[in-house]
């Protein structure tokens, strides 16, 4: 058990004690050095295997039991008592539903976690599938007036959208009810549980969860409604990046409401409710002199000079204690939301970036080889540089802006997502074999070659000297086989939704829909049966260079990745359904932005 106070005998008799060393009783409360605290969990590289794991203490006890699996049957033993006297259908509702996906427990998401098929039918295949089923779902179609090429025709002498002219006119109560209903759904799903693993509820405490839900969710897909009636605002409605700006606007709605309370709250102001000189003892301002804190009566007291009759000390007393309410106006909690909201904007503007960059690409079609590639790794420098910027804003450790590595795991399967989806979806607009041929030996290269290399003690040191990390090696090295994990996880869920939306979409119902996927244009070099094929051995050549790339891990650091990841899930239950949520929004953005509109007048 971790020592959070040494407590020494007091020697003081009748002299009044300072205030930075206060007195419980007969003993003394000295806080430890600061030395003992400097090495957060993340930098404690003697645990858990001794490879700087974040998993200590009160993560080691899951690990330990992942590990050994010795407390299985004592984890069944309790559900099972929990759930004694309880009919069939609640007790698999509490299993399958409550303990994983609403109130996450750790038993249930270990158990889960621990088999390789269910926690990568859980993470990969679950989200693809019901992805898949969303865009399946058949739309009402009406055929194009005659003569009619675009429902604006301002437009009509312009350039196709890269995703096809529109071939049919869909029904809009149907768009904007399920198919964009259930798509701002998930939206808000994965906005309220990044919130939960930040430990916060967005709502508002006296309407609660389901009504605030419900009203935003209502919201999303009412106010489109005018727009469609309105003959003048009509034409933003066949834009996919006019709905695409909209969801941005509900995801950051609850942003917004969670600023409100906050500051209607007053937690933006360092100086709310003093705390007695009693509660005071039992926390750190006795040795900090927090101003948080002090009491009304100290408050208006402030710092006295030594001398009061000092016009000159007057002064620089003041001066001190004008400066010290500056620094402190802002609690550092506040500060850490502040910085966590900035994650959220960075998050959700990549997300428009993404569809406004594709989009850009679709419309010049089309590109040779050296064109693609320029594509290709320009969006990966993008999504590089964006995940790079919210991984500082969000830290790994305590003290550090944010500070939250679930917080941190979720946000880079987020970028790595918006990576490898819009690479799938180009996919569908490459040429020749040899075009998937470059761009598979350009990501396995880097995937085999350069993944390992980052992991030595020699990179770590050269960006340790350039600045550009001061985590220790046994962390980076940790964050490093987390990274490989998340890719496994991003690029079999983005392929495995990829060529099955292509499946039902050019031999389903709204073949006409998503003209990106017809491959009907003999005046195009795009063919179906090419790109199906083609994909599916660049998927197994991704399988292959992940094995490579865990057994040379595992060879050379002597670490299994695997293993990482399902200590990960374990030790953070809430990571679980925020991941799957995460995927299934990622993979509805990349079939959304590829859907042809046109509505029925």
């Amino acid at each position: 058990m971790p020592t959070y106070f040494k407590f020494t005998q007091g020697t003081e008799s009748r002299v009044r004690p300072n205030d930075s060393s206060p007195l419980l009783g007969r003993f003394r409360a000295v806080p430890p050095r600061d030395q003992q605290f400097a090495a957060s969990q993340v930098n404690r590289l003697d645990v858990a295997g001794g490879r700087g794991s974040v998993h200590v203490g009160y993560g080691a006890l899951v690990i330990a039991g992942l590990e050994g699996h010795q407390d299985d049957d004592e984890d069944d033993d309790v559900s099972t008592e929990d759930l004694e006297g309880i009919p069939r259908l609640e007790r698999l509702w509490q299993r399958w539903v409550v303990d994983l996906w609403v109130h996450p427990r750790q038993a249930a998401v270990k158990k889960i976690a621990e088999k390789w098929y269910t926690r990568y039918g859980l993470l990969v295949f679950l989200p693809a599938i019901l992805t898949v089923g969303w865009c399946s779902l058949p739309f009402p179609q009406y055929p194009l007036p005659p003569g009619q090429v675009d429902q604006n025709p301002s437009d009509v002498h312009s350039k196709a959208p890269g995703h096809g002219n529109a071939r049919v006119q869909v029904n809009f109560w149907f768009f904007i009810f399920v198919y964009y209903g259930l798509y701002s759904l998930t939206a808000l799903i994965w906005i309220t549980k990044v919130f939960n693993l930040y430990s916060l509820n967005w709502w508002p405490q006296s309407l609660g969860f389901p009504l605030t839900f419900t009203l935003i969710a209502i919201l999303s897909v009412t106010v489109p409604i005018p727009i469609y009636y309105y003959d003048q605002t009509r034409f933003l409605t066949v834009h996919n990046t006019s709905w695409i700006s909209w969801t941005f606007i509900i995801m950051a709605l609850p942003v917004t409401i969670a600023v409100l309370i906050l500051r209607n709250n007053e937690r933006h102001l360092g100086l709310r409710n003093s705390l007695s000189e009693t509660q005071r003892i039992f926390t750190a301002s006795w040795w900090t002199n927090d101003v948080d804190t002090l009491s009304r009566r100290e408050r208006r007291r402030g710092n006295r000079s030594t001398d009061p009759f000092s016009g000159d000390d007057v002064r620089v007393s003041r001066v001190s204690r004008l400066r010290s309410f500056r620094q402190r106006w802002l609690p550092a909690s506040f500060v850490r939301f502040i910085w966590f909201c900035v994650a959220l904007y960075i998050g959700l503007m990549a997300y428009v970036l993404g569809e406004a960059y594709a989009e850009i690409y679709l419309r010049t079609l089309p590109h040779d080889s050296f064109e693609t590639l320029v594509y290709v790794y320009g969006w990966v420098v993008t999504v590089h540089l964006l995940d790079a910027l919210t991984g500082f804003v969000l830290g790994i450790r305590e003290g550090e802006r944010v500070g939250s590595y679930p917080l941190s795991w979720v946000f880079k399967l987020y970028f790595m997502l918006t990576y490898q989806t819009y690479v799938r979806a180009l996919y569908a607009r490459l040429r020749s074999p040899g075009q998937f041929i470059m761009l598979q030996i350009f990501s396995s290269t880097g995937l085999v070659v350069i993944t390992p290399i980052m992991m030595t003690t020699v990179f770590h040191k050269i960006l340790t000297i350039l600045g550009l990390s001061t985590l220790s090696y046994g962390t980076y090295q940790k964050l490093q086989t987390r990274n490989v994990f998340i890719r496994f996880l991003a690029e079999n869920a983005s392929m495995a939704c990829f060529l099955g939306s292509i499946l039902v979409l050019h031999y389903g119902a709204n073949k006409d829909v998503y003209p990106y996927f017809a491959f009907d244009d003999e005046s195009e070099d795009y063919d179906f049966d090419r790109t199906f094929y083609l994909s599916t051995v660049t998927w197994g050549c991704e399988l292959i260079a992940s094995l490579v790339v865990r057994g040379l891990i595992r060879v050379i650091f002597g670490v299994d990745v695997g293993l990482e990841g399902k200590m990960d899930l374990a030790v953070w239950p809430e990571l679980l359904p925020t991941c799957v949520v995460v995927i299934l929004h990622v993979l509805q953005n990349m079939l959304f932005s590829i859907i042809r509109l046109q509505f029925r007048a």
